[in-house]
């Protein structure tokens, strides 16, 4: 069927076969994390007693919409928080940022970044002095912006002690890789690094970007001290079926302030009609456990077929893992170019488009991106992406089940045999 539908060769096949084999044990952990998040999901939703009423249409202001709360409920149930906020309105996971920084950050404040560069979009929020004027960044409004590097990939307490000062009022945590060469931050680092910084000054608040990271382990970053995160739902807790939407968790003031960012303040949380997608968030929620466990498989299947085939690559086969990205360092903007080609041609949707390179929006350097998906940037299904500067390192992610995951590789290495980048014969 791989021969006779996709043109695979059999080396390759033999090559993912062999390679499955020696990371079988893996996939033990992997399911026993899925069970618990779904036993987790299963019970919040219960608790919440969710039914069929929670899934009728609301329209125009969306006042004392049921589902709209139970949906709110379940996640605060599921994160373990004092509120949360989940709605359509919210585009992305960069919105969603967004909005908890506005809401919390006043200006005169200061946020730190303990992890380094930020996500290319985020950086557009912060602003600086070489970037527009008067667009409304963080900058713009006498935000002041700090970073402090990771050390040997781990968070340096020592400098960000020193670099504490009165107007530090925020502690920034990206959790996942971005386009950095990295691991993911493991929950247990961030449980250690939020009671460091605890100590120190309790009034201080850690916000953790959780893109990337739902249901990777047993607890989530509000289970550890977290004051408040925030993701897309066109990622890990969507399930892959939510169509848009983004959701922020936390302490109650926090989050009602990102409420007063997303409508207005005074009105916050109480209105924004969601116009039957409720029943389409609770589904895809209780399908995400599952759907992230499938994602994780590909990754460590991938990753270890590369390195085999003598590639670096992050995190490393038998790395803990704390996102669903897999990175490959290939050296060389043709490669990146054909494995993006060989995702692309894997998908079901828009599987004859070849992707290339263009300027995307809100980032420094051109973008190629192969996302043939049924959710239009949905990287919670099989896709992968690359900024086009060296190392020149593609970043792979999602796959809503393992199978499909599995023949994205195939195509993707078929792509790269042919062009005579690897050579398996």
């Amino acid at each position: 069927m791989m021969k006779n539908a996709y043109g695979i060769d059999d080396s390759i096949v033999m090559l993912c076969n062999k390679n499955e084999e020696k990371i079988l044990s893996y996939y033990k952990e992997i399911n026993c994390i899925r069970e618990h998040n779904q036993i987790k999901v299963t019970h919040a939703m219960q608790k919440a007693r969710i039914s069929e009423r929670h899934f009728q249409v609301s329209t125009g202001y969306g006042y004392d919409d049921e589902g709209r709360e139970g949906v709110e409920q379940v996640y605060s149930l599921v994160f373990n928080s004092e509120d949360a906020l989940v709605r359509p309105q919210i585009t992305s996971g960069t919105h969603a940022i967004s909005l908890c920084l506005y809401g919390v950050l006043r200006p005169g404040d200061e946020m730190i970044s303990v992890t380094g560069n930020p996500y290319d979009t985020i950086k557009t929020i912060i602003g600086s002095d070489k970037s527009d004027k008067d667009l409304g960044t963080l900058y713009d409004y006498g935000i002041t912006y700090n970073q402090i590097e990771l050390l040997n990939g781990k968070i340096d307490t020592k400098k960000i002690e020193q670099s504490l000062n009165p107007k530090t009022k925020m502690i920034y945590i990206q959790r996942s890789t971005g386009y950095e060469w990295r691991k993911a931050l493991s929950i247990q680092e961030i449980k250690v690094f939020i009671n460091y910084i605890k100590k120190i000054n309790k009034k201080i608040i850690v916000m953790v970007d959780n893109c990337y990271g739902e249901f990777m382990d047993y607890c989530e970053p509000t289970d550890v001290g977290a004051d408040l995160i925030a993701g897309s739902l066109i990622k890990n807790p969507g399930g892959g079926l939510a169509p848009v939407g983004g959701y922020i968790v936390g302490k109650k003031e926090l989050v009602y302030k990102a409420a007063c960012r997303l409508s207005a303040p005074g009105i916050a949380k109480e209105t924004g009609a969601t116009l039957g997608i409720n029943r389409t968030y609770l589904q895809g929620l209780f399908l995400a456990p599952h759907v992230v466990s499938e994602a994780i498989k590909t990754a460590i299947l991938a990753a270890r077929i590369f390195e085999d085939l003598g590639f670096e690559v992050c995190p490393k086969s038998d790395d803990y893992r704390s996102d669903i990205i897999q990175g490959i360092k290939f050296q060389d903007p043709k490669a990146v170019m054909d494995f993006c080609k060989g995702i692309q041609k894997a998908a079901p949707v828009d599987s004859f488009l070849v992707p290339e390179p263009w300027d995307m929006p809100g980032y420094d350097s051109k973008i190629i991106m192969a996302a043939g998906s049924f959710i239009q940037g949905s990287s919670i299904e099989l896709s992968a992406d690359a900024p086009m500067r060296e190392p020149y390192i593609a970043y792979l992610q999602g796959g809503l089940t393992h199978d499909h995951g599995k023949l994205g590789i195939y195509i993707a290495l078929q792509e790269l045999k042919n062009t005579e980048f690897i050579n398996l014969d």
